[in-house]
């Protein structure tokens, strides 16, 4: 198994919350066939980090009440709370590079590039953009989970952010809560900008 994407010093790959929550089936929001995407996601670690390139990987680090979460009123089952097995990086992702945590103060981190307050929508910004700018990053490639939700609100701002995004659909799996999710936010990603390889 080889990457397809090119890899350079000034790449970044984005490996987006691969957590025991979201990976395992055991989680609690665990999404579909995710485990799968081990391999690829690994591969491309290596590939990006033999070519000089920057893995930066995001995990979510809840509060463990929170409006982000439905038994405070907001959306989603409670998952990857901080300090639990659920939070943690699946134990087979290979880690080679700095994580950044989001949501650790409530609030609804989507992107790896900002956390929203739930209650104001006030959005403030994490540290990935600062990591990417000190290594001289140009091009972004986003992988990790869940396709429909994180790994596209990090695309998205990336592309918007100036970067030349790149979504392998192999190295993501969507989470659907609702049927179709996961086409709507290949249209979007493609409206924004960004490059999605393997979809039709």
């Amino acid at each position: 198994m080889s990457a397809p994407e090119p890899y350079d010093a000034t790449t970044a790959l984005v490996v987006v919350d691969v957590q025991n929550d979201f990976a395992d089936p055991a989680g609690g929001l665990a999404v579909a066939d995710a485990a799968a995407i081990l391999p690829e996601v690994n591969d491309r670690v290596a590939t990006c980090r033999a070519a000089g390139g920057l893995v930066v990987y995001t995990q979510d680090w809840h509060p463990a009440r929170t409006p982000h979460f439905v038994t405070d009123g907001g959306p989603w089952p409670v998952h990857c709370v901080a300090g639990t097995w659920g939070a943690e990086l699946h134990p087979d992702l290979v880690v080679d590079g700095p994580v950044v945590r989001k949501g650790v103060d409530g609030g609804d981190g989507y992107s790896g590039f900002s956390v929203r307050d739930p209650v104001s929508g006030d959005v403030t910004r994490t540290e990935l953009g600062a990591l990417l700018d000190e290594h001289g990053v140009r091009r972004v490639v986003v992988v990790g989970l869940a396709g429909d939700v994180c790994v596209a609100a990090t695309a998205e701002d990336a592309a918007a952010l100036g970067y030349a995004t790149t979504v392998p659909l192999a190295a993501t799996r969507m989470v659907e809560l609702a049927p179709g999710d996961g086409d709507r936010a290949v249209a979007h990603l493609r409206a924004a900008g960004v490059e999605v390889v393997g979809a039709p």
